[in-house]
């Protein structure tokens, strides 16, 4: 019998809704009893490994994209390949944004309007090879910055529309980041959220 002990509740639904194949992995790993404390680092080193297996096994199929076939955008008012990873880089801009700011503040309130950020950054006019290590280059930081945010801060909250901690937050990036990469590489869809 697998016994789980959490010290929010609020946080443990959260993370069985968000999370649920993340701890489902870790319930196979780890010992029937979970403290709270070991149990949100592992989520956090799970969630991290997780991010860097993406970049690892994405970034190749992207540097293979075909630049016009990268460029090509479906209508006037649909975002091009280029347009989905130079969203995927503000996303990770965004993010490395609150997981520094709510290690010092107190629910910080970081959103940002995705149409205007792609717009302003100009991704489609961008050659292919530098948005793709652009894209890995933001994720391994995005990555070095969760290995390096304390145990202790990890169910600190950041307000985006709605209040979640930064594990939640890391987890559902993830989501995000599969869910439009493999729109981009037209692959089987993933869908978010």
């Amino acid at each position: 019998m697998v016994k789980l002990f959490f010290l929010n509740n609020n946080d443990a639904l959260m993370e069985l809704k968000h999370g649920l194949r993340v701890m489902l992995f870790l319930l196979t790993i780890t010992s029937p009893f979970l403290i709270c404390g070991n149990f949100v680092h592992l989520i956090m080193h799970t969630i991290i490994a997780q991010l860097e297996k993406i970049i690892t096994d994405y970034a190749p199929r992207l540097q293979q994209l075909d630049e016009a076939v990268f460029a090509h955008k479906p209508s006037p008012v649909k975002w091009s390949g280029k347009e989905y990873l130079g969203h995927l880089i503000d996303s990770a801009q965004n993010n490395i944004r609150r997981f520094v700011l709510v290690q010092y503040q107190d629910n910080p309130f970081v959103i940002y309007d995705q149409e205007k950020w792609v717009a302003a950054a100009g991704y489609q006019h961008y050659p292919a090879k530098d948005l793709v290590d652009l894209w890995v280059l933001i994720n391994k930081h995005l990555a070095i910055i969760l290995k390096n945010i304390p145990e202790s801060d990890q169910n600190r909250e950041v307000q985006t529309q709605d209040l979640h901690s930064i594990k939640w937050l890391a987890a559902d990036y993830n989501k995000h980041l599969l869910h439009h990469l493999h729109q981009v590489l037209q692959l089987e869809p993933i869908p978010y959220p």
